[in-house]
């Protein structure tokens, strides 16, 4: 055979593979649906697992691509290249992390079919913003094409650089409490209908990185119905027909502060000098006439991580755990993916996500709490030592392992029956206790229940039959816990060393509800007193281990207690014309040209139901965080469930689900989750069909 023959043979070929490869890949598409419900919830019918995640790909794209792209922009490190200076210090972030780098290393660490899986849910987001090119924002295009490496940059962002470690607490060098979630897990023996039940409840911001998107994938081998964040190619709290679990934040310690010692052009460790390691990353920054200018960045980095900032003229270096585990996703898949405990706590096992607990309920009865994380092994210190800024001249205070599985707290079919977190600590999840914190390192968990653990611990205990509505009853109670405890003292004391004004405030305070319901007329002013107190000093009675459900309690100093009433009571009176004013005619559900009355409010207050609000322009509050995807699930067959998006399944521009769900939100209604595709048909909005 000629050389040319060969040539032409060996193009044609090359030509047939490229050509029944996209065929293959095409007929894999061609088989795969997207059956919208009548909320904007993707139910997505896929032959195969990488078409499964292209598909989910291009339904995020459909529902929140402006958004996915900004995301996805950020995580580069390149957003302030892309739309200016007000993201250039989220630039110096990323790249004083490392995420880009970090984020190319992951890739290559996924095993091939796991890679290609990414690849595929890429490859959704690209195919639908070339499908569409005028439902995508033109600023966020700049984006295009998104790849797996951006994905897995994303992923770092928001679990190791926003949920154990912000930016915010490294520039304070402070460690803020971090956003909140409640969990509950009910076995048969407390379950009404005999069944295993779960509450699904985390609160985070209304917006951002923390926006949920809810979906059903259904695959070979999986039907699972969830949430993820946007951006993410896999639920990360999920159910189905046998299992589900649920995150909340945990009391987990992720992240150190060390102040180092300089010496010469380096620092001192275990008595000797060590030199920096220096990079320079040259970031761009769009200019407002769209020119690109240079903004160098010096990174330097100790044995600890990088230098994020000083201390008393001493630079303090950043240690934050997970960096070297690649393979969240892989694990989030592997558990939407198990039928029953023992798989699932095979993919629990490979700790790869760095923080979260994992509160479990199944068919078959089980239930089980996870105190989930990288918690590092230390040498010294219990959990109050390492909320401090550490010495970093020492190898004795410097971690490089982590806990097993083993080793974390954790309880499987309590004797209670009962489960439940709400951000407090392993040791309270359920009583009589079940974890001991006595068996575990002082620096696992620090030692407190607050008032929402309470409330949440007290409705568990105190009925023994719970029935699936009693539960979603309960998900909505705006039951103040701090209100119960201490009204008992605060209207006696207003009512003996109060003016006027105080015995007025008093009078409301004995009528009220003790709830942040709308029409709840008190709540407003207790709620100011209590967002003016000084919960260290205010009780009399400190919070007790040994009392963990009934303390904190009484008032310290009563006639302070009474004088702040009266200055509350004093602007509200000023402010609303009234002491009495209802909570929902304040605190507002405000989304598009919706505004209705709000219930629930700040988890501190004992409130189980929490919603967060912030100040509005015309002098009223409206809600930015708090109760965002919530789900309430029974292991029956059929399995029940019902769940809400609080702030709708999208946010796009002229998405009718927006603000679809916001009127549940006001009424404290779940909605019914569609499984079958039975009842998916019966509320179908649109089919698309690839």
């Amino acid at each position: 055979m000629s050389k040319k023959r060969i040539i032409i043979s060996f193009i044609l070929g090359f030509l047939l593979i490229l050509f029944f490869g996209s065929q293959s890949l095409t007929n894999q598409i061609k088989n795969t649906e997207i059956l919208w419900d009548t909320y904007g919830i993707p139910h997505i019918y896929a032959k195969d697992t990488k078409s499964a995640f292209y598909t989910f790909g291009w339904a995020q794209m459909h529902s929140h691509g402006n958004l996915l792209l900004r995301l996805y922009g950020q995580a580069r490190g390149k957003a302030a290249a892309y739309w200016g200076e007000d993201y250039l210090q989220s630039d110096r972030w990323i790249w004083t992390m490392g995420v880009p780098s970090r984020a190319s290393a992951w890739y290559k660490a996924q095993n091939p079919d796991f890679r290609s899986y990414l690849d595929a849910f890429a490859d959704g987001i690209n195919t639908y913003a070339k499908q569409h090119p005028d439902l995508i924002d033109d600023d966020v295009e700049v984006v295009l094409p998104v790849t797996g490496e951006d994905i897995l940059a994303h992923l770092q962002r928001v679990l190791n650089f926003t949920f154990v470690v912000n930016p915010e607490s490294v520039t304070g060098i402070t460690k803020q409490e971090p956003p909140g979630s409640n969990g509950w897990a009910i076995a048969p023996k407390r379950s009404a209908s005999n069944k295993s039940m779960l509450l699904v409840n985390p609160h985070l911001p209304w917006s951002d990185l923390f926006l949920w998107y809810e979906a059903q994938v259904t695959a070979p081998g999986m039907n699972a119905s969830g949430a993820t964040l946007v951006g993410i190619p896999v639920l990360t709290i999920a159910f189905n027909d046998n299992l589900g679990w649920t995150h909340t934040v945990n009391t987990h310690d992720g992240w150190d502060a060390y102040k180092l010692k300089l010496a010469g052009d380096g620092y001192l460790f275990d008595g000797k000098v060590r030199s920096f390691e220096t990079q320079t990353v040259n970031l761009q920054v769009k200019q407002k006439d769209g020119t690109l200018k240079t903004q160098p960045l010096v990174v330097k980095s100790s044995v600890h991580g990088p230098i994020v900032g000083e201390k008393q003229g001493k630079p303090i270096a950043l240690r934050v755990v997970g960096l070297d585990r690649p393979g969240t996703l892989k694990q989030w898949w592997n558990m939407v993916r198990s039928q029953n405990l023992g798989e699932f706590q095979t993919a629990l096992k490979a700790l790869q996500l760095p923080m979260f607990t994992v509160m479990y309920a199944d068919r078959q009865g089980h239930i089980m709490h996870l105190f989930n994380g990288h918690v590092p092994v230390r040498q010294q210190g219990d959990f109050a030592y390492w909320q401090g800024i550490i010495p970093g001249d020492t190898s004795q205070t410097l971690w490089t392992k982590i806990h097993p599985y083993k080793d974390l707290p954790k309880v499987v079919d309590p004797l209670s029956g009962w489960l439940q977190n709400a951000n407090d600590p392993p040791w309270t999840t359920t009583f009589p206790t079940a974890i001991k914190a006595d068996d575990y390192p002082s620096y696992m968990a620090p030692h407190t229940m607050d008032f929402r653990a309470q409330r949440s611990a007290k409705m568990l205990d105190e009925d023994e039959k719970i029935s699936f509505e009693e539960m979603v009853k309960y998900k909505h109670s705006t039951r103040m816990e701090l209100a119960d405890r201490i009204l008992d003292d605060l209207i006696p004391a207003a009512r003996k060393y109060g003016n006027k004004l105080a015995q007025k405030a008093a009078d409301v305070l004995e009528k009220w509800d003790k709830q942040a319901n709308a029409d709840s007329q008190g709540a407003v002013l207790f709620a100011a007193w209590a967002n003016e107190l000084d919960f260290d000093t205010a009780f009399s009675q400190p919070w007790s281990e040994k009392l963990p459900r009934t303390t904190p309690d009484g008032l310290a100093n009563p006639q302070d207690a009474v004088k702040l009433l009266e200055k509350v009571a004093l602007k509200l009176e000023k402010d609303a014309g009234k002491l009495d004013v209802p909570w929902g005619d304040l605190f507002r559900f405000r989304q598009g040209k919706l505004d209705l009355p709000g219930n629930g409010g700040d988890g501190y207050l004992g409130i189980f139901r929490v919603v967060n609000f912030a100040p509005a322009k015309d002098g009223r509050f409206q809600a930015v965080a708090g109760d965002s995807y919530t789900a309430a699930i029974e292991f029956s067959q059929p399995v029940k469930a019902m769940a809400i998006m609080s702030y709708g399944n999208a946010s796009q521009p002229g998405s009718l689900h927006q603000t679809d769900q916001l009127e549940l939100l006001g009424k404290k209604q779940l909605r019914p989750v569609w499984r079958s595709r039975k009842d998916v048909e019966a509320h179908l909005e649109t089919r698309q069909v690839f």
